[in-house]
């Protein structure tokens, strides 16, 4: 299903922004991407997306704390990290620009309010696909796969994987599919927090034996604090990043699966992630297959 009839024409230069791109993925020195507005897009009357064309402004919510996902530090004006980017890439496409976009910080556990409740218009927050979450909300994409993975401290050789889980006081935020996963799958006592950093702070200094969540997100921590943390194990879980809308507008499903193809195909999705998690030395991942979307 198409809904323009004019079509994005040109990638931003990404060659300039790359050359420019300098310091970890997510910290305040971090690029962010530059995407072409199209110009009077079309879409059915009464959409969804002709509203939001048409006002000249979304709310996308994402995290701001996962250096390369989503992150916003003191003295930034806008969130870095590969979910944004993403967001300014959907907003071009609904003729919006970069400026115009409203974020709201938006944690594991107000996802689906946030989504049901119109506080914002998308969910871009490392937010993982799953049927229970479909049930709530809606759920396009995936645009990006990783893996749940383990954060220790750099001296602690107890914890070499899952399997070594059992009793362990395991971190991760309230609401996420990786607390879950630890405590009924490997035993482990969870430790819920409302954000990451705070998971972070906690092994630290030693309140918690480990932290987990997906593996892009961890690594982004292990690189702020080599001499004290280190990542372990291999992932062991698949976790399939997909783009929240609300249940109101189905149709929005299409529109978004549509934009993430054409940008997975004209380069903007590799400029976004360049820009981002590739800072980090991570290789642009294959463009994975996208859901169908409900009929």
């Amino acid at each position: 299903m198409k809904f323009r009839t004019t079509r994005w024409a040109a990638v931003a230069a990404a060659t300039v922004l790359t050359l420019a791109a300098c310091g970890d993925a997510g910290s305040d020195s971090s690029e962010s991407g530059e995407y072409d507005v199209v110009e009077n897009p079309e879409f059915p009357e009464g959409s969804r997306m002709a509203e939001l064309a048409e006002q000249g402004t979304i709310t996308i919510g994402v995290k701001y704390d996962q250096p390369g996902i989503g992150f916003r530090g003191a003295g930034q004006d806008a969130p870095t990290g590969i979910d944004p980017e993403v967001g300014k890439i959907i907003a071009a496409e609904l003729g919006i620009a970069a400026d115009d976009i409203e974020w709201v910080e938006t944690i594991s556990d107000n996802r689906e309010p946030f989504l049901q409740n119109g506080t914002v218009d998308l969910v871009i927050a490392s937010y993982s696909i799953t049927d229970e979450r479909r049930e709530l909300v809606g759920q396009a994409g995936p645009y990006y796969v990783t893996g749940q993975d383990l954060l220790v401290a750099a001296d602690d050789d107890s914890i070499n994987g899952p399997d070594d889980l059992e009793g362990k006081r395991v971190c991760s935020v309230r609401g996420s599919t990786s607390i879950a996963t630890v405590e009924e799958e490997y035993g482990a006592t969870p430790a819920g927090f409302d954000t990451y950093s705070e998971c972070n702070d906690q092994l630290l200094n030693g309140s918690v034996d480990a932290v987990t969540t997906d593996g892009a997100i961890l690594l982004g921590y292990a690189a702020e604090n080599p001499d004290e943390l280190r990542v372990v194990g291999e992932p062991f879980s698949e976790e399939r990043y997909g783009i929240g809308y609300s249940p109101d507008a189905p149709e929005m499903c299409e529109f978004l699966n549509e934009t993430l193809e054409q940008a997975f195909s004209d380069g903007r999705f590799e400029q976004a992630f360049d820009l981002t998690l590739g800072q980090s030395g991570n290789e642009v991942p294959e463009a994975p297959e996208l859901d169908a979307c409900p009929s």
